[in-house]
């Protein structure tokens, strides 16, 4: 056999070899960095505006493959007020028209995200409706952008709610169901409040449990039976949150963004910290700013929690009980973080039901503890006072023109002492 046949043939094979790698790297090349990965390195803080749109024209590439695309708008504009996947995810899809189908959630995530495509179908019926009433959908500002992508998705109530209140409970399923909001139940719990002894979520998406031990639940063993195990609990229901000693209800903990509200109970309540020390540790875990309003005495608010005096509308506006015949030191005390904060109130209706002997710890007439989720909020309706239910959804149809707002009677709740909010636990998944 002639040499130079041998070598030309060696040589013939090895440069077919050579491409078949080189095709085979190219084709491999193509399909890395994956989805998941661009989305993860888009998240991050650092990147510069060149950065973020070399990454965005990638992903724009693959999610071709899906018959989708990303308008060059949004590759020009993109600028993300939020540093999780999900957020920044649920925006790609609804500025661009995406399905958030389970192939493209299993493509950026890793996994099928329900809660997600909940969310996804809200926004369009929410513009749906607005675009049939004529209303042209408002845009977001930039500052509020991060708190709305941290909006809460998935509802948690303690499974002892249904069985000692069915009425209520199912009432307010049967909203969150029409709305296809995620609910779960908690097992190992010892009372309905689950707001309290449940984690806060913070403004990184951090679950923080705090030491839930609080003064009031002391003294009578039928309360301190009451008091569930948030170790249990947690362990129970497979949560794994970041464990503090200091001591806070989750009721005194109220958030928007890098904001946060709790009333100065904080501080009789952990008498072995420093005040400022205190704030600061509460700053750091919750990663965000910490105003402090005053509480009510003891004697007129047994828990002395935020939750039933004010709530965030965005991160420049709280609301919370009308003001009007409220004593003077309330009153300065939130006109002082207000300005100290640079944010406005909005007086809502309240009234002090009548009395009721046999259910001292009312609250009745508290309209400001009410469930937020996703682009739902559903308020307590009294049945009492007149028409002030109507005058009350119809102020919050004006103060949250983008939401959907819905009421339920939760009376059997109220009379013991709480509402929405306080049995509900609300996360963002």
């Amino acid at each position: 056999m002639n040499y130079e046949f041998i070598i030309g043939t060696a040589i013939g094979v090895a440069g077919l070899v050579l491409t078949w790698i080189c095709s085979k790297e190219q084709i491999k090349s193509y399909f890395k960095p994956s989805m998941k990965d661009l989305l993860t390195q888009l998240t991050s803080t650092n990147l510069s505006t060149r950065e973020q749109k070399a990454i965005l024209l990638k992903i724009n590439r693959k999610l071709k493959i899906y018959g989708n695309s990303l308008s060059s708008d949004y590759i020009e504009t993109f600028s993300p007020k939020s540093n999780t996947k999900s957020a920044i995810l649920l925006d790609m899809c609804l500025a661009n028209k995406i399905d958030p189908t389970p192939d493209i959630c299993k493509a950026f995530l890793d996994y099928n995200s329900p809660a997600l495509r909940n969310d996804y179908l809200q926004a369009i019926k929410i513009a749906e409706v607005k675009l049939e009433k004529g209303v042209a959908p408002k845009q977001d500002s930039s500052e509020n952008k991060q708190a709305n992508a941290m909006r809460p998705n998935t509802v948690y109530v303690s499974s002892i709610l249904k069985e000692k209140f069915p009425n209520a409970a199912n009432e307010l399923f049967s909203v969150l169901r029409k709305y296809n909001v995620t609910v779960k139940e908690l097992t190992h719990t010892k009372d309905i409040w689950c707001r309290d002894y449940m984690p806060v979520q913070n403004s990184h998406g951090e679950l923080i449990q705090f030491n839930y031990d609080p003064s009031y639940l002391k003294g009578e063993k039928e309360w301190e039976e009451s008091r569930s195990d948030v170790h249990e609990v947690c362990e129970a229901n497979g949560i794994h949150p970041i464990f503090s000693d200091i001591k806070i209800d989750g009721g005194n903990v109220v958030m928007c963004g890098d904001k946060a509200i709790l009333t100065n109970r904080i501080f009789s309540e952990n008498p072995e910290f420093n005040k400022e020390e205190l704030v600061k540790e509460i700053e750091r875990l919750l990663k965000a700013k910490v105003y402090i309003i005053p509480a009510y005495s003891p004697s007129e608010d047994v828990t002395g929690h935020a939750d039933g005096m004010v709530r965030f509308v965005d991160e420049n506006t709280i609301l919370g009980n009308d003001r009007t015949e409220d004593y003077q030191y309330i009153i300065k005390g939130l006109d002082k973080v207000c300005k100290e904060a640079g944010m406005k109130f909005v007086d809502i209706p309240y009234f002090i039901p009548k009395e009721d002997k046999s259910h001292e710890m009312n609250a009745i007439g508290i309209y400001v503890n009410y469930l937020e989720v996703g682009n739902l909020i559903v308020l307590p309706k009294f049945g009492v006072e007149g028409n002030k239910d109507q005058e009350t959804k119809d102020l919050f149809h004006k103060i949250f023109p983008d939401r959907i707002i819905e009421t339920v009677d939760y009376n059997e709740v109220a009379v013991e002492g709480g509402l929405l909010n306080c049995t509900t636990w609300t996360i963002k998944e």
